[in-house]
C-alpha cells in the first residue's frame, strides 16, 4: 500500500499505538489491575495524543529539517494539542468527577440515570510529556531504522 510508504505518517501511528498499548501496562503497574480496554481509551498514562502529535512533528523536522514551514506548523499544532490534552480536557475530566459524585450523593436511593459521565478524558502535565518524549523517541528511532534500512 502507498500509504504504508509514507513514513511521517507510519512514525505517528507508530507512536500512538506503542503509547495505547503502554497505557494498558501502566495502569497494571499503578492499579494491580489488568484492563485490556484502556489499550482504545482517551486519557491515562501515557497521553497517546502527545505521542502522535510530537511523533508527528519529530518526523518532519527529521524529513524536512527544523527550518522547514512545515515543521513550524506542526509545532504549533502539537503545541495546541498539548494543551488541550493537559488543560481543557483535564479540566472537563474534573467536572465529570465531581457532576457523577453530585449525583451519587444527591440522588442516593434514587437514581436518575444509569449513565455516568465519562471521567477519563484529560491528562496530567506528567502524562503529556512523557507521551511527547515517547512520541519523539518512537519517530526518531523509525527514521533510524527506514534511513538506515
Amino acid at each position: 500500500m502507498t500509504i504504508l510508504k509514507n513514513d511521517v505518517l507510519v512514525a505517528s501511528l507508530l507512536a500512538w499505538g506503542v503509547a495505547q498499548l503502554l497505557k494498558v501496562f501502566t495502569h497494571r503497574v499503578a492499579t494491580g489491575t489488568f484492563d485490556a480496554r484502556l489499550w482504545f481509551s482517551a486519557g491515562g498514562m501515557p497521553s497517546s495524543h502527545s505521542a502522535f502529535v510530537a511523533g508527528l512533528t519529530t518526523a518532519i523536522g527529521l524529513r524536512r529539517g527544523l527550518d522547514d514551514t512545515l515543521f513550524a506548523v506542526c509545532v504549533v499544532f502539537s503545541s495546541i494539542v498539548m494543551y488541550d490534552a493537559a488543560g481543557v480536557r483535564r479540566a472537563a475530566s474534573q467536572q465529570a468527577q465531581l457532576l457523577n459524585r453530585i449525583i451519587e450523593e444527591l440522588f442516593e436511593g434514587h437514581p436518575i440515570s444509569q449513565e455516568r459521565l465519562k471521567e477519563l478524558l484529560g491528562h496530567t502535565p506528567l502524562q503529556v510529556v512523557v507521551g511527547a518524549i515517547l512520541g519523539a523517541a518512537t519517530a526518531w528511532l523509525h527514521w533510524l531504522y527506514t534511513v538506515s534500512g
